[in-house]
């Protein structure tokens, strides 16, 4: 990359750590990136310094947000006596752009994983069984952690905790691959799984 001047050759750095853009990748958009307005720029530039600056966890539910609540948890329609438990914040997302699903949610941070190191402190398990002690209007706690080794053993493992307590507890049904996660499946499937869940 030598015939770029350190400043391109810098950019196509930058751009090519982020995940599955490639050198190639990383220089196409570099050069779109120059061939933009300077306005233009200012504003791809704006808004990645505004979601460093602005974005922070819901206190409720844990999802992206640029509020103390997020849009979910502060919105009086959604069905407060449903909360929907997923691994990460681009697994609700999935379940949103379903149109399935009026209810809450609860964002554990993760999947058991002990091969890993990842055990129940290091995802918000204890927090979540403390949602749903402290708010009596929870009903239904329906587990949608992906369908993979961990996600089952997650959702057993809730399931067992939240056995001791006054709430329906659901899976969301086949329909999802097993080993899929769930930021890769389509919206139809993740529709009929959400509709079809079952009682643990």
């Amino acid at each position: 990359m030598t015939h770029y001047p350190p400043s391109v050759v810098n950019l196509i750095k930058q751009l090519s750590r982020l995940p599955g853009i490639g050198e190639k990748t990383a220089e196409r958009l570099t050069m779109h990136i120059l061939g933009e307005s300077s306005h233009d720029v200012t504003q791809l530039a704006q808004s990645i310094l505004d979601v460093k600056k602005k974005l922070r966890l819901c206190r409720q539910c844990f999802a992206l947000s640029d509020t103390e609540l997020c849009r979910i948890c502060s919105n009086p329609n959604r069905d407060a006596s449903k909360l929907c438990v997923v691994e990460q914040s681009v697994d609700m997302a999935s379940i949103e752009k379903s149109g399935s699903f009026y209810g809450l949610y609860y964002i554990l941070g993760g999947a058991l994983a002990p091969m890993e190191g990842i055990g129940p402190e290091q995802i918000r398990v204890q927090e979540m069984v403390k949602r749903i002690t402290n708010d009596s209007t929870i009903k239904e706690v329906i587990l949608a952690t992906g369908t993979n080794v961990e996600g089952e053993s997650t959702a057993s493992y809730i399931a067992k905790i939240l056995a001791q307590y006054p709430v329906k507890v659901t899976r969301i049904a086949s329909g999802v691959p097993i080993g899929g996660d769930l930021k890769y499946v389509d919206h139809v499937t993740l529709k009929r799984a959400l509709e079809k869940r079952h009682a643990l």
